[in-house]
C-alpha cells in the first residue's frame, strides 16, 4: 500500500444518529476513502470519484458530512477543512 495522501485519526464517526466509533480514523489513499473503528476495521470505503464531502452549515466547527456508497456519515475531526481540501486534491482530474 502506497503512502495515504491523509490520515486523521481519533475521530468520531456516526450514522444517522448512531455513533459507529468515537476514536475512528480517516484514510484517503490509493484514490480511496476509508473509514476506520479504533481496532482498525473497515466501516466503509469508496472511490474518491463517488464520494460526496462537505461541511454543514449549520453545525459544529469540528464536523464534516460524507456520503459514501449512499450512506451518509458525519465526522468529527480537528480540522474538517483539511479533510475536504485533501479530498479535493487527491480526486483525479474529470475529463
Amino acid at each position: 500500500m502506497a503512502e495515504p495522501e491523509f490520515t486523521a485519526s481519533g475521530v468520531r464517526i456516526e450514522r444517522s444518529l448512531r455513533s459507529l466509533t468515537r476514536a475512528g480514523q480517516v484514510v484517503i489513499s490509493d484514490g480511496r476513502l476509508v473509514l476506520l473503528t479504533s481496532y482498525g476495521t473497515e466501516i466503509d470505503s469508496a472511490p474518491l470519484q463517488s464520494v460526496e464531502a462537505h461541511k454543514p452549515l449549520f453545525a459544529a466547527r469540528d464536523r464534516a458530512l460524507a456520503t459514501l456508497n449512499g450512506h451518509r456519515y458525519s465526522l468529527t475531526l480537528d480540522t474538517p477543512e483539511l479533510f475536504l481540501k485533501a479530498l479535493e486534491t487527491a480526486r483525479p482530474p474529470r475529463s
